[in-house]
């Protein structure tokens, strides 16, 4: 039984602070202190997700809790954890700041840095995101492990118990909400986080039909009419599943923070009498061919750039405006957020390396009739990617 409230094993965090200093030392010999702050890298650094504040120096590493630190305290195995009241501690701890702090450019907003500099004036800072993004990329072995159980309930919901939810006339809300109960109950963490300011997401994206290419706010290929206009996700609550409709199942799941992904695509009854099935059945093993053939180059020295760029090539002309929606890429990696660099695109041009973790999502969208395509997250090895998240499905039909 997995232990879904395991703490992080402690070597485990003394390896990711050890790495990072070594990291951040080659790069910079005269680096003095980091301030990471942003609940992410806050988990991946000290096990828990506290508001406050880590500092680290080449020899001193200070979990700052301003709430709640009795829970901090039970849930981390950080050697180092003290409360707060207030930033003001951080001045006092340190005195006058060192000439360049480094900092999380991306995620530490203004207000943040105005409350730190009220009592520790900095005046000049780099980002940190550059070490812990490529510190992040390879998993460790705890890592690895939390991912494939994760990816193992996901194969479990999306290939054996999605298909017997379907059924006539339920709206693409309600698949969606069915689909992640089933991850519930099997201890799925239940949320979805990502990178993008625009990544917004909890249960993943259900859709049929023309739907499954409305266009997206957020860089993906899938498409979803949303809930309303102000939420681009889940599915609409009132497009109703009939006979002929594509369905698309675009459905991350997670364990102690670790996210999987995987999409599947069924055909909601008998494609013989679809007037459009040689042109649904080319597109899909279009995509399935192109998953494999990227998996087999999940090995250590490949360049995403090239394993992308190859791929375009393998793209039939009457499928290339379709290909992936308007995305620019193949695949992404994904630890403890979604949208993970590097990405299979691109300018991504620094070889992968072993542990390192991609969901491969060939997608193709045919106007008029929906999104067809596969996904599924692969742990790079020396023999390929390794899938996590079980198999690539035939186009399956479904009907009562």
């Amino acid at each position: 039984m997995f232990d879904f409230h395991a703490r992080v094993p402690k070597q485990e965090l003394d390896n990711r602070l050890a790495a990072l200093r070594t990291r951040l030392t080659k790069a910079d010999p005269d680096w003095q202190l980091v301030l990471v702050n942003h609940k992410i890298n806050l988990y991946y650094l000290t096990g828990t997700m506290q508001e406050g504040v880590l500092t680290i120096t080449p020899d001193q590493a200070i979990l700052w809790v301003r709430r709640h630190f009795d829970r901090a305290v039970k849930e981390s195995n950080f050697a180092d954890i003290r409360p707060m009241r207030s930033y003001r501690v951080i001045g006092e701890h340190f005195g006058q700041p060192p000439a360049t702090v480094y900092l999380e450019s991306k995620t530490a907003t203004l207000e943040w840095l105005g409350m730190v500099k009220k009592y520790f004036p900095i005046e000049n800072w780099k980002s940190i995101a550059p070490y812990l993004n490529a510190l992040r990329a390879c998993k460790s072995d705890y890592e690895i492990d939390c991912m494939r159980a994760a990816g193992k309930l996901l194969a479990e919901v999306t290939e054996i118990v999605m298909p017997k939810l379907l059924y006539e006339g339920m709206s693409e809300a309600e698949l969606c909400g069915a689909v992640y109960l089933e991850l519930l109950k099997r201890g799925s963490m239940g949320i979805c986080r990502y990178n993008q300011p625009l990544g917004e997401d909890v249960a993943g994206f259900s859709g049929f039909g023309e739907n499954t290419i409305a266009g997206l706010a957020f860089d993906g290929p899938d498409g979803c009419a949303g809930t309303c206009i102000a939420v681009q996700s889940i599915g609409s609550p009132a497009r109703r599943l009939k006979e002929g409709d594509l369905v698309l199942m675009d459905q991350p799941s997670g364990l102690c923070g670790y996210h999987m992904d995987k999409t599947v695509v069924y055909y909601y009854g008998r494609l013989a009498d679809d007037p459009n099935e040689a042109l649904i059945r080319e597109a899909y093993e279009c995509c399935t061919q192109i998953e494999k053939w990227a998996a087999e180059q999940l090995k250590p020295g490949q360049t995403p750039e090239n394993i992308y760029l190859q791929a375009l090539e393998r793209i039939p002309e009457k499928f290339q405006q379709g290909f992936m929606n308007g995305g620019k890429f193949l695949g992404h990696s994904i630890g403890l957020t979604m949208d993970e660099p590097p990405v299979l695109a691109k300018s991504f041009q620094q070889p992968i390396e072993e542990n390192m973790v991609f969901a491969i999502e060939p997608k193709i969208a045919l106007d008029g009739i929906g999104l067809v395509g596969t996904e599924n997250s692969y742990r790079v090895t020396a023999n390929g990617g390794q899938s996590l998240t079980g198999s690539i499905l035939p186009l399956t039909e479904i009907w009562e």
